[in-house]
C-alpha cells in the first residue's frame, strides 16, 4: 500500500494560489505518477455519505482534476450511501481516495461500512484529502471546528481510525491557524494543549505526507508536541520521518522523536 496524505491536493482552500487540477507544489504530480498503473480504477469516498448532490460535484471536480494531469483512469466512481461497498468491491480498485469534510462525520461513515476491516491488506495507492488524511490514522485527533466543539464534554477528541499509519495530520494551517473557536485561540488555547503526550503534523495546503518503505514529508510543514510548534520542512524540501511506516510493515513509533528527523 502507498498512502499520500494530502491537506489539499487540488490547492489552497483559501484561494491564496490559484491552481487548475491538482496542485504540482513539492512534486506532487509527479510522485503520484511514479506509482500509479495505467488504466487505473478510482474510487472517492465520501466525508457526508448522505450529501448526495454535493457528493456527485466533488466526485465530478476531483475526476476532473486528475484528468487534466493526464492520469490513466478505467473509472472514478463515488462511494456513498447510494452505494454498497464490499470488500471485494474495495479491492477492485487500484486507487482509493479518502474525500475531505467534517472528521468525527466520516469517521462514523467509516465506522458503519467497516471500512478499517475492509482496507486491511489493499495493494494499491491511498489518497488521504484532510479529514481522510486525519481518519486513516490509528488513533485519530479530530481537532474541534465546529462552534461549541471545544467546549462540549461529548465530543471526543480522540477516535479509532483506519490504523494505516500512527501519524496524526493537522490539515490547512496556513488557513485555520489565527483561527479563534468558542472565544479560544484555535492552535495555541486547543490544540496545543492536545499535543501533550501527543504529536501532530501540521500541513499546509500544497503539502502532504508520502508513506511507501518510509514516511516523507513535502512541504511547508510543522510539529506541534508537547505544547510547542517546530519547524519541519520549508517549500520545495523533503523531511523523512524515521521510524515511521505504514500498517503493511507493522513496525511504528507511537510518537514523534525530533532526534530522527533528517531534512534533505
Amino acid at each position: 500500500m502507498i498512502i499520500f496524505l494530502t491537506s489539499s491536493p487540488t490547492g489552497p482552500l483559501d484561494g491564496s494560489r490559484y491552481v487548475d487540477g491538482l496542485d504540482k507544489k513539492n512534486h506532487f504530480v509527479d510522485q503520484l505518477k511514479k506509482y500509479w498503473k495505467k488504466e487505473s480504477r478510482c474510487c472517492i469516498i465520501t466525508a457526508s455519505p448522505e450529501a448526495f448532490s454535493q457528493n456527485d460535484e466533488m466526485c465530478d471536480y476531483f475526476r476532473n482534476a486528475f484528468c487534466k494531469e493526464h492520469f490513466s483512469m478505467q473509472c472514478f466512481d463515488l462511494i456513498d450511501r447510494r452505494y454498497p461497498l464490499t470488500k471485494e468491491k474495495l479491492h477492485s480498485y487500484d486507487v482509493v481516495i479518502l474525500g475531505g469534510g467534517h472528521v468525527p462525520t466520516q469517521n462514523k461513515y467509516f465506522q458503519d461500512i467497516q471500512l478499517k476491516e475492509k482496507i486491511q491488506g489493499f495493494q494499491g495507492i491511498v489518497i488521504g484529502i484532510s479529514a481522510g488524511s486525519m481518519n486513516c490514522a490509528q488513533l485519530v485527533y479530530c481537532q474541534p471546528e465546529e462552534d461549541g466543539e471545544s467546549i462540549d464534554p461529548c465530543f471526543q477528541r480522540w477516535i479509532d481510525g483506519l490504523n494505516l499509519t500512527t501519524i496524526n495530520v493537522i490539515p490547512h494551517y496556513q488557513m485555520v491557524k489565527d483561527r479563534y473557536l468558542d472565544g479560544m485561540r484555535l492552535y495555541e488555547d486547543i490544540t496545543y494543549k492536545d499535543s501533550i503526550n501527543h504529536s501532530f503534523i501540521v500541513l499546509v495546503d500544497g503539502s502532504y505526507i508520502l508513506i511507501d518503505s518510509k514516511a516523507t514529508v513535502y512541504g511547508e510543514s510543522y510539529i506541534i508536541c508537547d505544547g510547542h510548534i517546530n519547524l519541519l520542512c520549508y517549500e520545495n524540501e523533503r523531511f523523512e520521518l524515521r521510524g515511521i511506516k505504514n500498517e503493511c510493515t507493522n513496525s511504528y513509533d507511537r510518537t514523534f522523536d525530533t532526534k530522527k528527523f533528517s531534512r534533505k
